[in-house]
């Protein structure tokens, strides 16, 4: 018999923090269980394999990285909502480093709740571009920019990758600056891509 109160969605929620504690990579389901206060065999009348529970995590974490954005970007526009946005996406990345992890994969084809995750995040960052006149199909060039550039910045930080001993906060503050500047001069005259010109 199932145990009281444990559920999907509170078996995956204690695997994100254990994720967190041990790293995503590091996640069993045995040691999901014993946070849970279950044995391995009764974990598995609520969820059917370590991988559901890890694509489980994945929708959790883009559902909470697309709150932590949106309230940080509550009213802000232009270089102060992209500052605002990246310093969120820093912080959860920081503070939820397994369940971070997650969010950089593409959803399967057909999980209908990790893709509307997916779009709310889109979504949101969406809004904020506008501030800027970015739409359309240069609003996805955009996104996919930002995307890769505070990736990357959160990756290196939680790797040990930035040695020299400036603080790391100047360099994030001109990436984001950067992002702001390109953002501010996105239809300004330019030469086409080397995917346009093809």
């Amino acid at each position: 018999m199932p145990r009281a109160g444990l559920t999907p969605g509170r078996i995956v929620a204690e695997a994100a923090a254990t994720a967190d504690e041990t790293g995503l990579e590091r996640l069993t389901l045995a040691a999901v269980a014993k946070r849970c206060g279950v044995s391995l065999p009764g974990l598995y009348k609520h969820v059917d394999s370590l991988d559901a529970v890890r694509w489980g995590i994945a929708v959790l974490a883009v559902g909470e990285l697309t709150d932590v954005l949106s309230r940080a970007a509550v009213g802000l526009s232009g270089r102060d909502a992209l500052h605002a946005i990246a310093a969120a996406y820093r912080g959860y990345a920081a503070a939820h480093p397994g369940r971070y992890a997650t969010t950089v994969w593409a959803p399967r084809p057909g999980d209908e709740d990790h893709l509307a995750a997916g779009a709310a995040a889109v979504g949101v960052i969406a809004a904020a571009l506008k501030g800027y006149g970015i739409t359309g199909d240069d609003a996805t060039d955009a996104i996919r920019m930002l995307r890769a550039a505070l990736h990357g910045f959160v990756a290196l930080e939680a790797a040990g990758g930035f040695g020299l001993a400036r603080p790391l906060g100047f360099a994030f503050d001109r990436l984001v600056d950067s992002l702001d500047a390109s953002y501010r001069t996105w239809y300004d005259d330019r030469p086409p891509s080397r995917a346009e010109a093809r």
